[in-house]
Parts: structure tokens; sequence; C-alpha cells
């Protein structure tokens, strides 16, 4: 198996990436570490990782290029059978690689295998590994229904930026998109949705660490992640997507999945008293126009604790202004 781990700035998190790596049941592993022109002392821990092992290979930029740049080299450098992208800020579980190549393995008719996502506070401690190989119990998603579920639900499938690949599915879906900064990821599993099956472990299968550096710490509200939702669709539908038989189809169903909830969560901030209220329903009639007039009541129908939200949020709202008027 190919790992590869851009890094910028991360050396204080090399070591516990390249630790649970080694803890992974892969026997035949190749690390390539992608340093950006890091100024911390990243390429110092990098080459004395290196110098230890032989497996580990380094590519370390005089310049920044951006991390697309290094996503685009590790995908040209992978020649394993198996192919994975690992942030150094991130980590992976005890045994997450062995269930993903098994899950693979069991179905063959899959290119792409991802788990749930543990969101870890740096400083934490991790809960106790677990090696086990699940039974044959995965859910296996048609590429079809992967994509409309995508679209149905306008975000992103899988809740992390880590999935196992077949190599040779990732060179036929090609490189990661510069133009989507912050959904290139998604927009890349929908290419191997077009091509084929999805396996999803029901395991942990990686460890994102929040802190204040972390990419989408960038994007910190909804309507900034439907803008950039909608632009991983729109890439998508109009690229690598567009010869789909139910291209525009799915596409139309994205974009009123991300107006309905951009509606809903701007009554939402109503009753909050939150800022972003006219950014959200500007973007919701955007999308879908008849929202200026109709509600998308079948979006609230769809999410039964939406309905339980709005009650709690209202019944507080009432509340408190009784008891503001109460003489």
């Amino acid at each position: 198996m190919d790992i590869a781990i851009p890094n910028y700035n991360y050396g204080r998190f090399l070591h516990e990436c390249i630790a649970s790596v080694y803890r992974q049941d892969i026997e035949d592993i190749r690390i390539l570490i992608i340093d950006n022109a890091s100024t911390d002392d990243s390429v110092a821990i990098a080459r004395d990782l290196a110098a230890r092992d032989p497996r580990i290979e380094l590519c370390l930029r005089p310049e920044n290029l951006g991390q697309h740049a290094s996503f685009n080299t590790a995908v040209d450098w992978a020649q394993s059978d198996y192919f994975v992208i690992l942030c150094s800020d991130d980590f992976l579980p005890d045994g997450a690689l062995g269930r993903a190549v098994a899950a693979l393995d069991r179905h063959p008719e899959a290119h792409l295998a991802f788990g749930d996502t543990l969101f870890l506070e740096d400083g934490s401690t991790p809960p106790p590994g677990d090696r086990a190989t699940l039974p044959a119990d995965d859910r296996v998603w048609s590429g079809e229904s992967f994509l409309r579920a995508s679209c149905e639900r306008g975000r992103n499938l899988i809740g992390g930026p880590m999935a196992v690949v077949r190599t040779s599915a990732q060179k036929r879906a090609g490189h990661f998109r510069r133009d989507l900064p912050h959904t290139d990821d998604m927009e890349m599993w929908l290419r191997f949705a077009a091509m084929g099956a999805v396996v999803e472990i029901n395991h942990v299968q990686s460890i994102v660490r929040i802190h204040g550096s972390n990419q989408s710490a960038v994007v910190s509200n909804v309507h900034h992640w439907n803008v950039a939702s909608e632009a991983a669709f729109e890439a998508f539908f109009s690229d690598f997507g567009r010869s789909l038989p139910q291209a525009r189809n799915l596409l139309a169903l994205a974009r009123r999945s991300l107006s309905d909830r951009a509606y809903w969560c701007a009554v939402s901030h109503v009753l909050r008293g939150e800022p972003g209220v006219w950014d959200l329903a500007r973007y919701a009639v955007k999308l879908r126009p008849t929202s200026a007039v109709f509600p998308p009541l079948g979006y609230a129908w769809r999410k039964a604790s939406l309905w339980q939200r709005m009650t709690t949020m209202l019944s507080g709202r009432i509340r408190f202004h009784a008891q503001q008027t109460d003489p």
C-alpha cells in the first residue's frame, strides 16, 4: 500500500502520524512525506524519519505550491494496489488500513472504502485502538445510490478526508481540482462513485485532530459550506460526471437540497437571533426561486428533528418575550 502524507508546518504532528501508520496490519507499505516548504522543524523531522526507515521517501519542496500540488504529486507517485492520502495532522486508528483492504478484497466491484471519522480536540487522548477486522457486514453503495444520496443530502457523505482507494481507479479519476479549496475531496469521491461501487465500513477509520490551523476551520458557517458544496457539485457535473444518464436531474436535486437547507437554517437563525440570515435567504432563493413564495416543507418533513428544534427554539423565544414584557 502507498501512503502519502502532505505536510506544511505540522512537524509537531509528524511522529504521531507516522506511528499510526506503523501500527496498521499492513506489511508492504511505502510512505511519501510531501513537505510544502515548511518554516518549522518539519523538514528536519522528515529527514530523521526517512533516515531510520527506507520505506519512507521524501518530497521536500523549496517553495509552497499549495495543498493540491501535494495531493496530485501523491496521485502521480502511487503505484501499489491501494493508495491513501493521510494529512500529517491526522492519524489512523489501529487496524484501519487492514479493514479497508479486507473490505475492498471482499467487494471487487468497489473502488473506494471509507468509515466513520473521529474528531479529536488537539491534546486529547484517543480511545484505545481496535485491530479487529469486521465480518462481512459492510454497506456497499452502488455508484448510482452514492451519487443520489450525496445530492439528496447536499453534502459530502464521507465525513473525513481519508479514504482508501484502488490506485488504478485513482489514476482514472485523475488529479484533485485546484479550484475547490474546501471540497476537493468531496468532488473526488463523486468521481469514484461515477466509476463504480463504494464500501462503507462500520468502524472509525480516521481520526481528525481539531486545532486552529485546520483547513476546514477557514470555512466556519453553514452558508460558506453550502457555497463550497455547490461548487463541488457544479464542477463534477460539468466535467467528470457530465455524461451520466441522470446528470441534469442529480445536479437539480443537489441544488434543491442546498437551497432547502439554507432556507431552514435562515429560519433557525431568525429564531435564535443569530447573524447571517440574509446570506442564507438570498442563497436559498438563488438556487430555488420558488422558495421566496412557497416554503420547502418537504425538506422539513424529511427532517423530523428539524420540527423539534424549531418548536423548542420558538417556545424559548416566546417565553423570553413574555418575561421581558411582564409588568
